[in-house]
């Protein structure tokens, strides 16, 4: 099958599974937050955050049987008729917080990601059933209520370590965009030279869901047990979820925490990935926590509006971790 020059990525921005190290540490058990172990886990998720930027987590609260409606909603929505689906398309869709799409900012990209997505923009629970596709409406919308309680939990033990204490107001504002995405890659011929997302961080928390084919890579420093850093496979892990900490997290901690640089790979199989993307709302502002400042001496972040930074993050495309450069001190 012929791959149209469109869709060839340089050299460097290739994906080579050929020789590529998977990252097999296992997933962190939620559930025991609840017990004895609560340190350990607490421990867990914070040592992952501040060295990865990223970990698994069962036991998390959402069934599994809804993760397996969730991926089977999602083939049901892109094998709907192009016609069917660009009902969907910017300037026709029934709302603006609904979009379908391909790539990522096709207009500024060398070359595009091998994908098409269903974004769905929550509001309320009555906007999301009246605007959503109803191919995936209900089951997205399950995703989404039963994570946040997730999210939240994790939010708070993020920042009690700290040593911060928020207003309820505050971390409300902090996780108050939400956002799910259905990513679909068809079957690609030579996945060598394509690539399904291109590297980048994200915003705020990502839960995502991967399917059984994976395709998630992240980018790992070296540390100091001399495990060396390079691009790592994150295997799917039946029942698990994945937590990507995003970019607002490293700014929050003053560097503390770790958002991380991650991407997607194509296949000779369809397949599809289930995003939930928790950030601030658009008016919040976002800088180093105060307490930070005084013990750290030195801002390495400044203050954002989160609409700016959201702003100059749709305006380029996927290019490492270039959407954090945007707030660092000058």
């Amino acid at each position: 099958m012929f791959i149209s020059h469109r869709y060839i990525q340089p050299e460097e921005e290739r994906i080579k599974k050929v020789g590529t190290r998977r990252h097999n540490v296992p997933p962190i058990d939620l559930s025991k937050l609840k017990g004895p172990d609560q340190k350990k886990v607490v421990d867990e998720i914070v040592r992952a955050v501040e060295t990865l930027g990223f970990f698994q987590v069962l036991n998390h609260g959402v069934p599994l049987e809804l993760l397996e409606s969730l991926k089977n909603s999602a083939h049901k929505f892109f094998s709907l008729s192009p016609e069917e689906k660009c009902l969907f398309c910017p300037g026709v869709s029934p709302s603006s917080k609904v979009k379908y799409g391909t790539s990522f900012v096709p207009e500024k990209e060398k070359a595009l990601e091998w994908k098409d997505y269903i974004s769905m923009g929550y509001t309320t629970e009555e906007d999301a059933l009246r605007y959503w596709p109803n191919q995936c409406k209900e089951v997205a919308l399950d995703y989404l209520k039963l994570s946040t309680k997730m999210v939240r939990e994790i939010v708070e033990i993020l920042i009690e370590n700290l040593g911060a204490k928020l207003e309820e107001s505050r971390i409300e504002g902090l996780l108050g965009t939400k956002l799910v995405n259905m990513n679909y890659y068809p079957p690609c011929p030579n996945p060598d030279l394509t690539v399904g997302i291109g590297r980048h961080s994200d915003t705020g928390i990502t839960v995502l869901l991967q399917d059984h084919i994976g395709g998630l890579y992240v980018k790992l420093d070296e540390d100091d047990n001399n495990n060396h850093g390079g691009w790592f496979e994150i295997p799917p892990f039946s029942g698990a979820l994945v937590i990507i900490i995003g970019d607002i997290f490293q700014i929050l901690s003053n560097g503390k925490y770790k958002s991380v640089e991650h991407r997607v790979r194509t296949s000779t199989e369809s397949r599809v990935s289930i995003a939930l993307f928790n950030s601030p709302k658009s008016t919040e502002k976002i800088g180093p926590l105060e307490n930070l400042l005084k013990k750290d001496g030195v801002a390495y972040y400044r203050e954002v509006v989160f609409q700016d930074y959201i702003n100059n993050y749709f305006a380029n495309a996927h290019y490492g971790k270039n959407s954090l450069d945007f707030a660092k001190s000058t």
